[in-house]
């Protein structure tokens, strides 16, 4: 008989925070869709979305423009911030990020070796490969890390992925040199949002979508396997079937957000750090509250990059490398001994 898992049901505190991290959303979207080389009115913004009818200027730029970027930058946000989350909680080091372990490098390289091969891809062979390149960038990591698993600490992980996520990143600039294919490349490994149609919106949702739902899902054995897998297996828990899951819910989040915008580290560091120290420990909690945060902290993010230059642009990977750079550090010098 499965014996009872200790989590206790969560509080209503969590669905006040929810609740504030849910205003805060609306705030920063609200300010993203006004902001940026021309402003347009809340009340535009607001005929925009409820009248298919309305006509005019700027009317076409919120729809055309400005909706179906800062839309990309809540799918992309969240995506990276649960990812991270779950790969926090899944091998237990304070210093996973998809784009620190190698995910967002081999779904780099593999657009590279797609546009190189086939020049005629479309939006979801795009997406596919991606994924595979994901899943590639991570084995790799892991496999290298495995060699000597005694002493496979959180910061030997993030070198491993960073000679992995260094390969593979010179193997997409090489493949892109060879074939002549650079400008086609950069468009989606600038990390930027510039662009987003609501083609590629349709296409990329319901992956993400699914995937959120689907690991909000497996919070609760999520939050097991992050205290110790020994427990995890007492309270019998199918560790291997939940891990499996868990590490293709990961490549598939990781793959979307580098489909839609290209190659963006230390999103899936920071907010769930950032989550945890209002949400605690429990991963029913840390995800979706990670899923809000990460797409308030991107559209944010890009509303700055928009707004710093006007009328030109700085790429949102520049605005978060240089917002979680610091971070990583301090994490480095401060949190890994005291994550747990």
């Amino acid at each position: 008989m499965e014996k009872q898992s200790p989590q206790k049901p969560i509080n209503s505190t969590f669905v006040l925070k929810l609740l504030v991290s849910m205003i805060l959303f609306v705030i920063v979207f609200a300010l993203a869709v006004r902001l940026g080389a021309k402003n347009v009115s809340l009340a535009d913004i607001w005929s925009a979305i409820s009248n298919p009818k309305a006509t005019g200027g700027d009317i076409s730029i919120i729809r055309e423009l400005r909706l179906p970027r800062e839309v990309g930058g809540i799918l992309v946000g969240a995506a990276l911030a649960v990812a991270g989350a779950i790969m926090q909680g899944l091998t237990r080091n304070p210093l996973a990020d998809p784009g620190l372990l190698g995910l967002t490098a081999g779904a780099n390289a593999a657009l590279a070796v797609s546009f190189a091969f086939i020049p005629s891809i479309g939006y979801y062979g795009i997406m596919i490969a991606c994924f595979i390149g994901a899943a590639c960038g991570v084995m790799l990591v892991f496999g290298i890390a495995a060699l000597r698993r005694q002493n496979m600490s959180p910061l030997r992980m993030v070198l491993a992925g960073s000679a992995v996520s260094a390969l593979l990143t010179a193997v997409a600039e090489g493949i892109s040199l060879q074939f002549k294919i650079s400008k086609n490349v950069s468009m989606w490994t600038s990390g930027g949002l510039i662009g987003t149609t609501w083609g590629q919106i349709t296409a990329i949702a319901p992956v993400i979508i699914i995937c959120l739902i689907v690991s909000i899902l497996l919070s609760r054995q999520l939050t097991i396997l992050s205290l110790n897998e020994g427990t995890a297996v007492s309270l019998g828990l199918k560790t291997t079937q939940v891990k499996i899951a868990l590490y293709i819910l990961i490549t598939l989040l990781a793959g979307a957000a580098v489909a839609l915008v290209g190659n963006i580290a230390f999103v899936g560091l920071m907010i769930p750090h950032l989550v945890r120290v209002f949400a605690g420990t429990d991963y029913r909690a840390i995800l979706p509250l990670s899923a809000i945060s990460g797409a308030t902290f991107m559209v944010f993010a890009d509303t700055l990059g928009r707004m710093i230059d006007v009328p030109f642009e700085t790429p949102v990977a520049a605005i978060v490398a240089v917002l979680g750079l610091p971070f990583f550090l301090f994490i480095v010098r401060k949190g890994v001994r005291s994550f747990s």
